[in-house]
């Protein structure tokens, strides 16, 4: 073990971690309700979109039998504590409109979700991080009035916008990439070459549609510190401007980045939805509409837990990251 790991403070984590779960636990629990509630009180009706067309020439007595073998007939409550029991347990139901476990829906699913959020953030973080350190260095210059007056503006911009305007002049015009899915239409196979040319567009998209916030934190953080007097005293010593910018300017205006981390998952989780809906990509995001549109109680129940537990850990991974980072802060949160 090294001396720097001894020097982690993993009690005070543990502890800022335990809490956190304390709270997750009922705030889960009322998500869950609330999804079945809301769901319940939908004009959409899960027979008819578990029917289909047959639903159509389909008795009255045959769509009451269906009611029931759905379990949709019961009280909402009912249904709730139904499948949260089954929930912990680890069954999470079937989903009516994909007509599989839940379970097989998510695991087929969440890994290629993961990956696009994941490359997108890291587009964001480190862009956003490099573009911010060099716009605080020359404050006022072309590089700070240009990349600040796009920040502002694809602050503005939606998602789906900015995926469409991608496709159009990289796919259509320039006809360099692909324009969605996984794989090419003449070859379905899965290989990392395929996933790799489709993942590029969607990725760049979603990680700019997420960078504004992560330059202007950066760019305001570094600019502030290296407006203090200790930077100032530095200089005036012959410090070499480049170990100002990282030793001093990078790691304290880091700072207030770090508390993006979190606050940024529910953007994240919301933007990658509308990206992968325009770019066919094979994730969350269709069942997420397909759960919410035909009322799939286990499987719309199961996405948003899956989501809000993303946003917790999210607030929790920043909240840690700060503490490290800053230890007057501490882990008391």
């Amino acid at each position: 073990m090294t001396s720097r790991s001894r020097r982690l403070p993993w009690g005070p984590m543990a502890r800022m971690t335990g809490r956190r779960l304390l709270f997750a636990a009922p705030v889960l629990l009322v998500v869950t309700f609330g999804v079945f509630a809301v769901a319940a009180m939908s004009p959409f009706d899960p027979v008819k979109a578990y029917a289909g067309t047959a639903g159509l020439t389909a008795s009255q007595a045959e769509l009451d039998q269906l009611r029931v073998n759905l379990g949709v007939d019961r009280p909402m409550p009912a249904r709730w504590w139904e499948w949260l029991t089954s929930a912990l347990s680890g069954d999470l139901g079937t989903s009516s409109v994909m007509r599989r476990p839940v379970v097989d829906v998510i695991v087929e699913r969440v890994g290629w979700s993961a990956l696009l959020a994941s490359c997108a953030f890291a587009v964001a973080v480190l862009l956003g991080t490099g573009l911010g350190v060099l716009a605080a260095r020359r404050q006022g210059g072309l590089l700070d009035r240009g990349v600040s007056a796009l920040a502002y503006t694809l602050e503005a911009a939606p998602a789906f916008w900015l995926g469409l305007l991608a496709i159009w002049f990289f796919a259509v015009r320039l006809g360099v990439l692909p324009s969605g899915g996984l794989t090419d239409a003449a070859d379905d196979t899965v290989t990392f070459g395929q996933v790799a040319s489709h993942l590029v567009l969607p990725a760049l998209v979603l990680g700019i549609s997420q960078l504004p916030w992560f330059f202007l934190y950066v760019r305001q953080g570094v600019a502030d510190v290296l407006e203090e007097d200790p930077v100032r005293g530095a200089r005036a010593r012959g410090v070499a401007e480049r170990r100002i910018l990282l030793g001093h300017g990078l790691r304290s205006g880091m700072l207030p980045m770090l508390t993006l981390i979190g606050s940024r998952v529910p953007e994240l989780i919301t933007g990658a939805l509308l990206v992968e809906t325009v770019f066919s990509w094979p994730g969350i995001a269709a069942a997420t509409v397909e759960a919410a549109t035909s009322v799939d109680f286990p499987l719309l129940a199961a996405l948003t837990v899956l989501a809000t537990a993303a946003v917790l850990a999210g607030n929790l991974l920043s909240d840690l990251l700060y503490g490290l980072a800053d230890p007057r802060v501490g882990f008391d949160g």
